[in-house]
């Protein structure tokens, strides 16, 4: 060998090794292209999803860009760590990032045509996940791993391999909108990450090669087939022996599929009322640099009140109930047109409807328009059996048809704490978007009213629930300058019968509206409306005395909240849906706790929890008792607005209040008879049999919510008779108008 040659050969080594250096020190320089800083590798940048979190740590839902929410290495399942380690990257704990064995053996399998296998570790595939890579041409993509590469590196340096195999897996893609394997974990089995079987580990792990081709919803066969080489790598790693092997791989992939949509899931009405409640805590209470937190991005852990098991009690309820109610309704209204006689209340509902508002904006006339939205064409429509149905149908008709579909409010709340446990705002939240419980929907609350007007009338004037009332009509006359009426005002019985005189248990018992007359007329709109206010209704109350019959419009949200007055003994307590609100490191941003005020003194209280008693032991809300066999200590009201447009109860225990309204969203679609349109059939079985599932379910309620536990009277003697065998004070006189001037 010549010296020429020598010489040659050693410095074109030389130079390119120097070369190699002088490239990775530019590349890792950022000259030859962006790098992430030092700061960027210790605070990588993520959108993480805001998790809504049920008092027994259930997650309800997330708000999102991505469906991202991150886990630490302790917690990840077993089973995920030894699939990805014998799936990915085997020699995860021994090399520092770039695994110099694992790249001879592409180069090798190149060479032979027998690939084994990628020669990314998990560290560089961090990196790639962390820093996406750009459209690249083929040297871009060169110049791409290398710099993968380098970061690898250096999250080497940075982090414990502990913490790098945690944050691959958080940043992970997978397909459906679930980003990270915490996400994954529910989307697909509906499970939290550290209750994933083996078999389940392995399908995620198999889908980390390729999340859309080894999709299980949408590719059962091949993603059965991933799973079972990851399960075969676990095998040939010694992970699992043999008959593990040749057992788990025999299993069928079985999925627990919950779409991402913030549409879907359970609590959706209440997700969705709470979203809008935290886009305005968040421009409320910046971040300490000053800028806003955003839901959709910061990761914020909000821990609410609701418990997931009484809101699934509380959506079967509803759907039990409400699907008998539906096939009663069509049927009742079957050959008939409700619109019938309010054709302009149907235009507007036609002319707002989305279809017919796109279609005007594209310049079609009225006729174009119409023949459209009358042609029959393939959709899904809102159905019980399974929440939705195809079919074939018009726009028009499908406006009419859901225009006609039962509505629902349920609110479930500890009367102590305030704590919201329940929430169902509607039937379906993909088709119904309006929220019968938000405090901003308001609805005619009937006779759930008349309580406070008896509450008035024993605070004021000392009566019992014996004190005896004439069944007989009251006039409202419009010269009495305490009712402020344009015209005199007699309201009527519902049964239109009279005579004699009731105690006033009897009168609340039943719902009798001329003794709630009588106690209005001795009395004046402004006391009860101020003892309402009192008890948390902010909603507008006309200084008129026909509110004592529940002619105002009030939210369910309000009621509920006021009848914790008299669970409470007389302790207002205003209903709470958050507790707490941390960042996405832990830290606690505020706690919530729940306002409260003495509304009422306790023997008021303990009277009308008496009298209310009185409603399910033989008044309008019995079938509670002979229907349902709820037999422990409850008291209750119902309420049926004129024409039966609103159905009411509003049922209380001493350990959880529920208040439930069913209606259409159109006051003029109706049952049009007692029979089905009284709060008594459409509002009460909702309740019951909620309270059905939660007493059966004395496992996790026992403690809570025992039906074993009873209204305390006060201590002391009450001076208000209460046991009508011993009650002396007789009854009283009609009133006239010249009494009271």
């Amino acid at each position: 060998m010549s010296k020429r040659f020598f010489i040659g050969f050693w410095s074109l080594f030389l130079v390119g090794i120097a070369a190699t250096v002088l490239l990775f020190y530019l590349l890792a320089a950022g000259k030859l292209g962006y790098m992430p800083s030092f700061l960027e590798l210790e605070n990588p940048q993520s959108d993480l999803a805001t998790e809504v979190i049920a008092t027994d740590n259930v997650v309800l839902g997330r708000y999102y860009v991505e469906n991202r929410s991150n886990i630490s290495y302790e917690n990840i399942n077993a089973n995920l760590r030894d699939a990805l380690l014998a799936t990915e990257d085997i020699r995860f704990f021994k090399h520092t990032g770039v695994d110099l064995r694992a790249l001879l053996r592409v180069v090798k399998g190149v060479a032979s045509a027998d690939l084994q296998g990628g020669g990314s570790t998990i560290t560089q595939q961090l990196a790639k996940n962390l820093f996406p890579r750009e459209r690249l041409n083929k040297i871009q993509l060169v110049f791409r791993k290398l710099k993968e590469w380098i970061i690898a590196v250096k999250l080497e340096r940075s982090y414990t391999k502990e913490e790098i195999m945690a944050s691959y897996f958080n940043t992970v893609p997978f397909s459906d909108n679930a980003y990270g394997v915490k996400s994954a974990a529910y989307v697909y089995f509906g499970k939290p990450i550290d209750s994933l079987k083996l078999e389940e580990a392995a399908v995620l792990v198999g889908m980390l090669k390729a999340p859309s081709t080894y999709n299980p919803r949408a590719h059962p066969k091949t993603s059965l087939e991933r799973r079972n080489v990851v399960i075969g790598q676990m095998y040939n790693y010694r992970f699992i022996n043999k008959a593990q092997r040749d057992s788990l791989i025999k299993i069928p992939l079985t999925l627990n599929f919950h779409s991402a949509s913030h549409a879907d899931g359970s609590a959706a009405y209440f997700r969705e009322y709470l979203r809008l409640w935290l886009k305005d805590w968040c421009d409320k209470n910046p971040k300490p640099d000053g800028s806003k937190y955003n839901i959709y991005r910061d990761g914020l852990k909000v821990y609410t009140t609701i418990d997931s098991r009484l809101q699934k009690y509380a959506e079967e309820a509803q759907r039990e109930h409400l699907s008998e109610m539906q096939a009663i309704f069509f049927n009742y209204w079957k050959g008939k047109n409700p619109w019938k006689h309010f054709p302009d209340e149907w235009e507007a509902v036609y002319h707002h409807c989305p279809e017919y508002i796109d279609l005007k904006k594209t310049g079609k006339s009225d006729e174009e328009i119409d023949k459209i939205m009358k042609t029959p064409i393939p959709m899904q429509i809102f159905s019980y059996d399974g929440g939705t149905k195809d079919t074939i149908m018009s726009p028009f008709d499908s406006i009419r048809y859901h225009r006609m579909i039962l509505q629902n409010g349920f609110l479930a709340v500890n009367p102590e704490s305030g704590f919201i446990r329940a929430w169902v705002g509607g039937v379906d939240y993909r088709f119904f978007q309006y929220d019968h419980v938000n405090i901003n929907t308001k609805r005619q609350i009937g006779s759930t009213f008349k309580p406070f007007v008896y509450t008035v009338a024993i605070r004021d004037k000392g009566y019992s629930p014996c004190f005896r009332v004439p069944n007989e009509p009251v006039t409202f006359e419009k010269s009495d300058p305490r009712f402020h009426l344009l015209q005199d005002w007699t309201p009527r019985n519902s049964d239109g019968k009279y005579g004699g005189t009731l105690s006033l248990k009897q009168a609340l018992a039943n719902s009798v509206n001329a003794v709630t007359a009588y106690l209005m007329h001795e009395m004046t709109p402004e006391a009860v409306i101020t003892l309402v206010r009192g008890m948390g209704i902010k909603s507008d109350i006309p200084d008129q005395p026909s509110i004592c019959l529940g002619t105002a419009d009030v939210s369910l949200y309000e009621m509920v909240g006021a009848y914790t007055t008299y669970a409470n003994k007389g302790v207002h307590t205003e209903p709470l849906f958050v507790t707490r609100i941390e960042d996405k490191n832990g830290n606690v941003l505020q706690d919530f706790i729940a306002k409260q005020n003495e509304a009422l003194d306790e023997q008021t209280t303990y009277v009308m929890v008496e009298m209310l008693r009185n409603v399910v032991l033989g008044g309008t809300g019995s079938r509670v008792r002979y229907r349902f066999n709820l037999l422990n200590d409850i008291f209750a009201k119902t309420g049926t607005t004129q024409n039966y447009s609103d159905g009411w109860f509003i049922g209380c225990t001493p350990d959880l209040i529920a208040g439930c309204w069913v209606g259409c969203e159109d006051r003029y679609i109706r049952f049009n008879s007692m029979q089905y349109g009284q709060g008594a059939s459409t509002a009460l079985p909702i309740w019951a049999k909620f309270f059905q599932k939660v007493y059966a379910d004395s496992l996790n309620f026992k403690n809570e919510i025992n039906p074993e536990h009873r209204f305390e009277a006060p201590e002391g003697k009450l001076t208000i008779e209460l046991d009508c065998s011993k009650y002396k004070n007789g009854s009283a006189a009609k009133p006239s108008v010249n009494e009271f001037e």
